[in-house]
């Protein structure tokens, strides 16, 4: 104002420019661009909260706009499903009425031709047309119950009119147009009542009405096969529901798994039975689902068991064949008679399974004296070992014996009545046969003369050697002792299909496992676990006696040339002995008896036959011996009366013997009398005359006990004999003869008692192997 004042009281000049005009035009563009950058912001904040505003409402509204839509889109799919069905209606009410105007336009000219011939045809056209009108209502009722599904109200409906139709029930035309109709709407109710039955979550009450919906139909086939493959379906559910469970308890899941498949087949049977009766075709459809579900049985217990080469999985198939058997037995009632093909089916797998365990028990048979003392046995297997092997200051015998006790008992505990039923045969042999590995390992423990410097590796192997006699004696009594008492004991389980039964060498022999894969006899099982024992006792007796003749030295080193050197001595004269390794040998019996009896107390009769054997043995090594007879063939030596005559009075020492010991005889003086013929003849061919230089046999046998008598009583020269000499020795000329001999022993064992039948009755002796002198 002051500036427009001075204006006003000064004039200007044009060369001066007022304050004011200097104020407006350089004024700050800086203020004047915020001062308008603000009210723009004001207004943008006003615009973008009144949008904010109209955005939520809009949202509000979309969100209940697409519910509307959600809805429309409903009722739109529900519309289009009516006007489809109404479509159908009018489409097939259009059809009719078009075949029926044109049916009708027919009979109207036929009927107007006959109205010129006929009044009375008229009256008859118009009960045609009501009768057609009827059909055609029919017809539109039953379109519209099957458009709506109600397929019982259709089926009753169709039942009725084909019932009371002439035309329908064939009295009438069969190729009419009604009927093809009619035909084609029991076909559209069948595919109705058959997508029915295939619903997988109906209820058992909707699928059987729907199976008798078909069999109302005539679909009886189609019904059947539909109730087959809904219990198929609900099984297979059930099973797979059911088997992630498995796991937890491996050797019982077969229990359960077999109830719910053998239950659903008698269901099933059930079901059949009550909807479609005997009929036999029927009841051969279910005979053949129910051996597919078996087959898909199997198949599961098997995949879901432990590994067959364990004891689970042997208690595992156990427990699923007495399950599933004790299951078939239901099913007999419905004629179901499935246990055949159910054994013939698990055959393979049980088969596998104990094939796998019994390798995996051969396997630690072989390892038999391996320090393994994790296995424990019950009391009553360990006693009647430790009184054999208590004299023995080895333990692993008893460790043996237990070890091969304990994979036995481990075997048959997994066993159940049923499955010992149908493979207790198989498994007894399985047994016997594990007992000849057993019977193996123990021979392997015995020392041999065969056993050179090239055998070094298998002697590295073998961790226990059975060296001395108490050592041999108490392994054979160990032997023994698991044969006739511990294996018939512990397999009395298989014998009396009880969990504990009593002994079967205690009662009769004749009881038979009668199995359906096989069958056993018990005298049979027992015969041949008296074969392995009689095997291991030879050995042992073939082994001992050429450890014997080998293992001397000189004069008492039984050899022929003993008796090729003899020239007369004086001691003939005065006192008559058997040659020096005669005496030692009856020295070495004497002492095996008295070890015998300390070891093997109790048994006594084991201790005759075993030195019975042991003689036996001498004179048949001596019968076998070719080296010892090509002695007396050799010219290059000079034979004299003298040697035949201390030869055949060697014979008679060793029959006396036996006879001396109680032992059967008979065996011993044949062979012996075999080898005095023999020589007889190899000293006859070398010019000696037996007749002339041999005394009376008498003598010989007299001579023979008199010598017996006088080493008994010790009064002759027999205390000159040296004391055995335990050390082996190992000729390489003599490892074939012992190899050649080795089945002596064994090839007359018919002649002789069995090892094993010792302290058996005499019912479980078998009969060749007795002796009628023992």
């Amino acid at each position: 104002m002051e500036s427009s004042e001075e204006e006003d009281d000064f004039p200007t000049h044009e060369w001066i420019t007022p304050q004011s005009k200097i104020n407006s035009i350089y004024q700050s563009n800086a203020e004047k661009g915020i001062r308008k950058l603000c009210c723009e912001l004001l207004d943008l904040k006003d615009a973008v909260e009144n949008l904010c505003g109209n955005m939520h409402t809009k949202y509000q509204a979309f969100l209940r706009i697409s519910e509307e839509v959600g809805e429309m889109e409903h009722e739109l799919i529900e519309l289009q499903k009516h006007v489809s069905a109404q479509g159908i209606l009018v489409q097939d009410l259009m059809t009719g009425v078009c075949r029926e105007l044109e049916e009708w336009n027919q009979d109207n000219s036929e009927s107007l031709q006959a109205e010129e011939d006929s009044q009375g045809n008229e009256h008859q056209d118009l009960l045609v047309n009501e009768v057609d009108y009827h059909k055609m209502i029919f017809l539109e009722n039953v379109d519209v119950l099957l458009a709506e599904h109600r397929v019982d109200e259709a089926l009753d409906a169709l039942e009725a009119e084909e019932r009371n139709s002439p035309e329908l029930n064939g009295s009438g035309d069969a190729s009419s147009t009604y009927k093809s109709a009619f035909i084609k709407r029991k076909v559209i109710l069948e595919d109705q009542l058959i997508e029915i039955a295939e619903q997988p979550s109906l209820r058992v009450k909707e699928l059987k009405s729907a199976l008798c919906g078909l069999l109302k139909l005539g679909k009886g086939s189609s019904a059947h096969q539909l109730l087959l493959k809904a219990y198929g379906s609900r099984l297979n559910k059930s099973v797979e529901g059911f088997l992630p469970s498995c796991s937890i308890y491996p050797e019982t899941f077969s229990v359960t798994l077999s109830k719910l498949v053998f239950s659903t087949i008698l269901l099933t049977a059930k079901e059949s039975g009550l909807l479609f009766g005997d009929n036999p075709v029927y009841t051969n459809k279910i005979v053949q689902w129910a051996e597919c579900e078996l087959e898909s049985f199997v198949r599961l217990v098997k995949e879901n068991s432990p590994p067959s080469e364990m004891v689970s999985a042997l208690r595992a198939v156990s427990i699923c064949v007495q399950a599933s058997l004790s299951h078939c037995s239901l099913l007999e009632s419905k004629d179901l008679k499935l246990s055949k093909l159910l054994t013939v089916l698990l055959h393979p797998y049980v088969e596998e399974v104990l094939e796998l365990n019994f390798r995996r028990a051969r396997r630690m048979v072989l390892d038999i004296t391996e320090n393994d003392k994790t296995f424990s046995l019950s009391p009553r297997f360990v006693s009647p070992l430790s009184s054999v092997a208590v004299s023995s200051s080895d333990s692993e015998l008893l460790d043996s014996g237990m070890k091969f006790m304990y994979i036995v008992n481990d075997i048959v505990e997994q066993l159940t009545p049923a499955a010992i039923d149908q493979y207790g045969g198989n498994i007894l042999n399985r047994i016997s046969q594990l007992f000849d590995k057993y019977v193996d390992a123990l021979m392997k423990s015995l020392p041999s003369p065969s056993e050179d410097d090239n055998l070094i590796e298998h002697k590295e192997v073998l961790t226990f050697r059975a060296e001395t006699d108490a050592q041999q004696l108490a392994l054979l009594g160990t032997a023994f002792t698991v044969a006739d008492e511990l294996l018939p004991m512990a397999v009395s389980k298989i014998w009396t299909g009880k969990s504990e039964g009593k002994d079967p060498g205690s009662g009769s022999s004749e009881n038979i496992v009668s199995t359906s894969s096989s069958s056993i006899d018990f005298k049979e099982w027992r015969r041949h676990l008296q074969h392995s024992l009689d095997k291991l006792r030879d050995h042992f007796c073939l082994q001992y006696v050429l450890n014997f003749i080998y293992a001397r030295e000189d004069r008492i080193r039984l050899d022929a040339r003993i008796y090729v050197k003899m020239q007369g001595e004086d001691l003939w004269e005065t006192y008559p002995l058997p040659s020096l390794p005669f005496q030692s040998l009856f020295s070495k019996f004497q002492q095996l008896a008295t070890v015998a009896g300390d070891v093997l107390l109790g048994k006594e009769k084991i201790q005759k036959i075993l030195l019975s054997r042991l003689t036996e043995t001498v004179v048949m090594w001596l019968s076998d011996e070719q080296d010892f007879w090509d002695v007396f063939k050799d010219e290059t030596h000079p034979l004299q009366p003298l040697g035949l005559q201390q030869l055949i009075l060697d014979m008679h020492f060793i029959v006396e013997i036996a006879v001396f010991g109680g032992y059967p005889s008979r065996h011993v003086h044949q062979i012996a009398s075999a080898i005095i013929a023999r020589a007889i003849k190899a000293f006859s061919d070398r010019g000696i005359d037996p007749q002339s230089e041999l005394p009376p046999d008498e003598w010989f046998v007299n001579t023979a006990k008199t010598a017996l008598n006088k080493l008994i009583l010790g009064t002759s020269s027999a205390s000159e004999v040296s004391d055995i000499d335990e050390h082996i020795i190992i000729h390489d000329e003599i490892i074939s003869d012992s190899d050649d001999t080795a089945s002596c022993p064994s090839s007359i064992a018919s002649s002789s008692d069995s090892f094993a039948s010792a302290n058996m009755g005499e019912s479980e002796s078998p009969t060749f192997l007795s002796d009628s002198e023992s």
